[in-house]
């Protein structure tokens, strides 16, 4: 929350107080196996302007590859094929019901099958293309448009898809290599099923579009989520191998994560390429600013993940087996957000600075003006002394009772010390009547952080079986779906209430009510 002076320095924006509800589009119910952009979405964003909220923060977008995570995706530009809504599909004539219901099989509508997901919505979504007309002007419009990073995209899709799935890594030489006489070849051989790509995009950004509308006609905005690094098995690597540190075969050099420390004796191993950042320097960062450029068309505001990455990264030579024999790197820090500024102007950015922090990197934070995160239930160590109890916040930051990759409330009352909780409960005054999960939310509400979100989970007390990540786990994980009806005006009621209370009601509902009240008057 930030905008530049002439000398493209940072200095905060004045905004008001405000809160909103983190859930992936994938987790909303609905009767195709996993959440989409259609009508449930809606539903979704009449339920946050009933609660008086102002965001709804999703996790990435983007196409999901190895271990279906959204933060391993194969393109940090295009969106997921699985979120295009079947009924939509339907209205466009496109697809019948009958193709829906025999290709869309749920045995457990709380959890995605990503496995059948796979088997059964490219089958439909063949179907649709088939009865498609690609010479239509919107989609050549968007093709056009799109066209920096769609062409490669499609492109890459198309040969994995010849290839059967096989990363790039193993592909041909002439493919691997980028042989501009072979690829053109294949675009030309395979025209089709390079068009299927673009199509699925059209597709995923025309009903994007229209939510983003919607929403934005009821006071919602979106909070995006951008992974500081992509996935090795990208489309952003393959057409662009030197803005990485990879070896003169394209296979890596180093590898990003973090260094071993009090939650993990051998550190993390994530396994992504890390950046060159002297050859981004050298093009003024072109490919980071058509990154965030193309993220901010999408969203209103986003989080940009392992932020004191940027200030220095941990960078391990490719084929450890663990992240020890690591070391710091600098990175290219307020060169980079300086060179953003100058280039896209004022943008809404939340630094998710949770982890290792040295005095360098919450300068860097500081700096770029962007706020911090907070994250509740790490907070209440016995001492009292953590950057995360609420006496402890600066007031530019954004305040979490937990993300995507921590417990839910009632799965950390499960775990948690009895001395945690014993400090929670005097710090907060929390009761059994009005139940400890409403009594921490509220404590988060009435924080002095401008921004407030909770998991879905966290409002529908569910406990850890809801989680949507456990770090450093395979299998299991982004499966969670919110269950159809789940919300009920009781929730919605008190949600409302300590929005109001701590002044935080979305600003557009409030107008309204005041207008409303006038008319009445009058």
């Amino acid at each position: 929350m930030a905008v530049l002076d002439e000398k493209y320095n940072f200095k905060k924006i004045k905004t008001n107080r405000a809160s909103g509800v983190l859930m992936h589009i994938s987790s909303l119910p609905g009767p195709y196996g996993i959440g989409t952009l259609g009508k449930k979405a809606r539903e979704f964003v009449d339920f946050l302007v009933k609660a008086g909220q102002t965001y709804w923060q999703l996790l990435p977008v983007g196409p999901t590859g190895y271990g279906d995570s959204p933060y391993q995706s194969f393109s940090t530009f295009a969106g997921n094929p699985y979120f295009i809504d079947l009924d939509m599909l339907i209205e466009q004539g496109l697809l019948t019901q009958e193709e829906v219901d025999a290709n869309s099989q749920v045995e457990d509508s709380e959890r995605v099958d990503y496995g059948r997901l796979y088997q059964d919505r490219y089958t439909l979504l063949e179907i649709a293309f088939s009865r498609f007309d690609v010479s239509n002007k919107k989609f050549q419009s968007f093709a056009k448009d799109k066209k920096a990073w769609l062409d490669d995209y499609a492109l890459y899709m198309a040969i994995k898809e010849k290839l059967e799935g096989m990363a790039w890594t193993q592909w041909p030489e002439e493919y691997k290599l980028r042989d501009k006489k072979a690829l053109k070849a294949f675009e030309k051989d395979n025209i089709e099923r390079v068009n299927y790509q673009r199509f699925m995009q059209f597709i995923f950004f025309e009903q994007w579009e229209a939510l983003k509308d919607y929403a934005h006609a009821e006071g919602i905005k979106f909070i995006g989520d951008l992974p500081i690094y992509v996935a090795e098995d990208s489309s952003d690597v393959w057409a662009n191998p030197d803005l990485f540190k990879l070896n003169d075969d394209l296979s890596l050099k180093f590898v990003g994560g973090c260094p071993p420390d009090g939650f993990s004796e051998d550190g993390q191993l994530w396994g992504n390429p890390v950046y060159d950042w002297p050859k981004h320097e050298k093009t003024n960062y072109k490919w980071w600013v058509e990154r965030l450029r193309s993220n901010f068309e999408i969203f209103d505001m986003i989080r940009l993940d392992h932020f004191r990455g940027f200030e220095s990264y941990w960078s391990i030579p490719a084929g450890e087996k663990t992240a020890r024999n690591g070391e710091w790197i600098e990175g290219p820090a307020m060169k980079l957000f300086n060179q953003v500024k100058k280039s896209l102007g004022d943008i809404d950015i939340i630094a998710e600075d949770l982890g290792y922090m040295t005095k360098e990197v919450y300068e860097f934070r500081k700096e770029s003006g962007f706020p911090s995160m907070k994250v509740l239930q790490f907070g209440f160590d016995p001492q009292a002394n953590s950057d995360y109890l609420p006496h402890n916040y600066d007031e530019n930051s954004v305040v979490y009772t937990g993300t995507h990759d921590s417990d839910t409330i009632l799965g950390w009352l499960a775990i948690a010390r009895p001395e945690e909780i014993e400090t929670a409960r005097m710090y907060f005054n929390l009761t059994q009547e009005e139940t400890y999960n409403w009594g921490l939310i509220r404590g988060a509400m009435t924080s002095v952080a401008k921004l407030a979100v909770f998991q879905m989970q966290d409002l529908l007390f569910l406990d850890n079986k809801a989680r949507m990540n456990n770090p450093g786990t395979l299998g299991g994980n982004w499966q969670w779906r919110m269950k159809d009806g789940a919300i009920t005006d009781f929730m919605t009621g008190i949600l409302h209430e300590y929005t109001r209370l701590s002044g935080r009601l979305n600003p557009k509902s409030i107008k309204e009510k005041e207008e409303s009240a006038k008319k009445e008057d009058e």
